[in-house]
């Protein structure tokens, strides 16, 4: 859609995004375009066309290219430039140290997505070479047609929360493996123990009397079973306090007992695949207790931030899970518009239309999938608290045309939560179920949180 100028809204942000690189590319600034590794750093100085000024390697770390940013300063001066916009792709961590060397010498610094350098090499000149020099000189070509972006700008407390969140992703990523590693190894060796809980993993009963078998008696279920039931169950109850619950399941203690006696499975294999077992548990263990301290410090962040109470007023969006969210997308005041952040996701809708033709719209699947799990994993707790988005995804999965599947109504929830979280940490307001749902219009500012 267009207005009267005839200029759409998508053309205004571009105009706007390209006013901003252009800022940081002047036309008066010569491009350095650095291709990064651990001990060879290519560097070239070019000009607007990508006419290449200056080439030269250096054979240092990261942190020593400021001699090479200085080395690059004087050729572009010479050349009658006054000044360099130092640019390079984002891989790794030395993109960061580079940034940082830029921004002590009052240089510009920009980044070029790998996947737009992949697809420019493929048509540079119809070889598919990649060495470093061309690569370099390729970055600088980009750079000058503004095929880049600004970087994040560096701040310490969302710097912290990036790292948490990634310490965090690490530790689920630990969590399902451990599950998965402990639900083979009994289901080969010791299958009825796994029946003993409609849920054998989320039961804490149950992981408790699995914990006392292991640890106890080192997997060796006729000694567990010489124990008797009632000494059985007190030691599942000691368990139980020490993991901070009060009481036990005993409908769930009582069946574990009862699997201790059975004989089905691995047998030669059972006392091998228990002691793997214990160690199992115990990273499992390991790794809930550093994932609850994690997600602690990611909340503190938060507070930090002032931004708890206001993401909070989401139903069903817990601190922990918009902090998640958060860690992926950085500040989302960097972010022009929510649509923005639902393309960092990579859960905005692809069009197919030429002429006549319309094809079926699919997600770009492109950018950030940290950001898209996060994204995915709030869903589940919105749709069960949050009445607006249950209504949204009841009408979407219940509507007589175009009914979606579920798991597509989900990833719409998903899009929602992001454009929305957006709006309520940016314009720093509540979250109003009556526009989240769309039954008015904004008459004036919102009520601050």
């Amino acid at each position: 859609m267009s207005n009267r100028s005839g200029v759409s809204r998508g053309d205004r942000n571009r105009n706007a995004r390209l006013a901003r690189l252009r800022a940081a590319v002047p036309v008066s600034n010569a491009i350095v375009g650095i291709d990064l590794a651990e001990r060879k750093q290519m560097v070239v100085v070019c000009d607007h066309d990508s006419r290449v000024l200056a080439r030269r390697t250096f054979r240092c770390k990261a942190w020593d290219l400021g001699a090479a940013l200085d080395w690059a300063a004087g050729h572009a001066a010479r050349r009658g430039f006054s000044g360099v916009t130092v640019s390079c792709e984002p891989t790794g961590h030395r993109w960061r140290i580079l940034g940082q060397l830029a921004t002590d010498r009052g240089m510009g610094f920009v980044c070029v997505q790998p996947t737009i350098s992949s697809w420019a090499r493929k048509s540079e000149d119809l070889t598919f070479d990649k060495t470093d020099d061309k690569d370099a000189v390729l970055i600088a070509r980009l750079v000058g047609q503004l095929r880049c972006y600004l970087p994040e700008p560096v701040d310490e407390t969302w710097g912290r929360l990036r790292h948490l969140g990634t310490r965090r992703a690490q530790l689920l990523e630990e969590h399902v493996a451990c599950v998965q590693q402990l639900r083979d190894l009994l289901e080969c060796v010791w299958p009825a123990v796994l029946t003993a809980a409609a849920q054998p993993f989320k039961s804490t009963t149950w992981v408790a009397a699995l914990t006392v078998i292991l640890r106890r008696d080192g997997g060796d279920l006729d000694r567990t079973r010489r124990l008797g039931a009632a000494r059985f169950e007190r030691l599942v109850r000691t368990e139980m306090v020490r993991r901070g619950k009060v009481r036990p399941c005993l409908r769930i203690v009582r069946k574990v007992y009862a699997a201790l006696a059975d004989r089905a499975g691995v047998l030669d294999h059972r006392a091998g695949a228990l002691e793997r077992a214990e160690w199992v548990l115990s990273d499992w263990d390991t790794a809930r207790a550093q994932q609850v301290d994690v997600e602690i410090r990611m909340v503190t962040v938060l507070d930090q931030l002032d931004l708890t109470g206001l993401v909070t007023t989401i139903p069903g969006l817990s601190a922990v899970g918009a902090a998640a969210i958060l860690a992926e997308t950085g500040d989302l005041s960097r972010f022009t518009s929510a649509r923005a952040v639902v393309k960092h996701a990579g859960l905005a809708p692809r069009e197919r239309m030429s002429g006549t033709f319309t094809g079926k719209a699919r997600l770009t699947g492109a950018g950030r999938p940290g950001l898209r799990t996060a994204a995915w994993r709030a869903v589940w707790g919105c749709l069960q608290t949050n009445k607006v988005y249950a209504a949204r995804y009841r009408h979407l999965t219940t509507r007589e045309t175009n009914k979606l599947k579920a798991t597509q109504a989900q990833t719409i929830i998903a899009a929602a939560i992001l454009r929305q979280l957006h709006a309520v940490v940016v314009h720093r307001q509540a979250w109003d179920p009556a526009l989240a749902a769309g039954t008015t219009k904004t008459q004036g500012p919102l009520v601050a949180a």
